[in-house]
């Protein structure tokens, strides 16, 4: 049986006016992503995937049509509906990583709780089974400058997992680890999948994508193809 979608977007479109120029960076996509899908997003420079990562990650909204997350219609939030439904919905891994150099790895995957309000205890808790799902957990006291490119990513992987989300967006989360890490991440965010996570990730290298079951190329604000593998 096949699960319901938790993004749909119908038409969806984002301009930007430029001088006299309307720069078309989405031109009426049509998407939809399950739970457990596992999809990679590729493109040229400007071809609009990082516009369309900033709004499905509730970043940036539409133009025009129809932007759906879990029945929310995200295209008619405000600022601040949107950062609710970031925090709840969305987990982010990025490729510079962005974890605070001073705090050891449970006190950077616990950030997102402390400005949720959860209580120091179960902050603590939470942080390091995370820590633990992704292959860390002797590393809890680790600050990142004593970890080696991978491990801080996977830190990164269990911070984006803290809230619970039911989508996690990576942005070349590869791009600064070598090959053989790399290929460890990818099994991390395929363990991820099936574990029920949809992940949505931006690449442009071929390997990585040959991880996914799902690509996704963008040309010119268009899809240029939508491929299952």
């Amino acid at each position: 049986m096949t699960s319901p979608a938790i993004i749909i977007m119908q038409s969806l479109c984002k301009f930007y006016t430029m001088g006299d120029q309307v720069v078309r960076a989405l031109d009426s996509i049509n998407l939809d992503f399950r739970r457990n899908d596992y999809t990679a997003i590729m493109g040229p420079s400007g071809s609009g995937k990082s516009t369309l990562m900033n709004i499905i990650g509730c970043l940036d909204t539409p133009t025009s049509g129809i932007y759906e997350l879990n029945g929310h219609h995200v295209a008619e939030m405000d600022e601040d509906e949107l950062a609710r439904i970031r925090n709840k919905e969305i987990g982010f891994v990025f490729q510079t990583f962005n974890l605070l150099p001073r705090l050891n790895c449970l006190r950077n995957v616990e950030l997102p709780l402390i400005y949720a309000g959860v209580p120091p205890e179960e902050r603590e808790q939470r942080a390091a089974e995370a820590l633990v799902k992704v292959g860390l957990g002797d590393r809890i006291t680790h600050k990142p400058a004593e970890l080696s490119g991978g491990q801080i990513q996977r830190v990164a992987i269990a911070r984006a997992l803290i809230n619970k989300p039911s989508i996690i967006l990576a942005d070349e989360p590869t791009g600064n680890l070598d090959t053989a890490t790399s290929h460890d991440i990818m099994d991390i965010f395929g363990a991820l999948s099936e574990a029920g996570n949809t992940i949505i990730l931006i690449t442009h290298e071929e390997d990585i994508a040959r991880y996914t079951r799902r690509v996704i190329r963008l040309r010119d604000g268009k899809i240029e193809s939508d491929i299952k593998q």
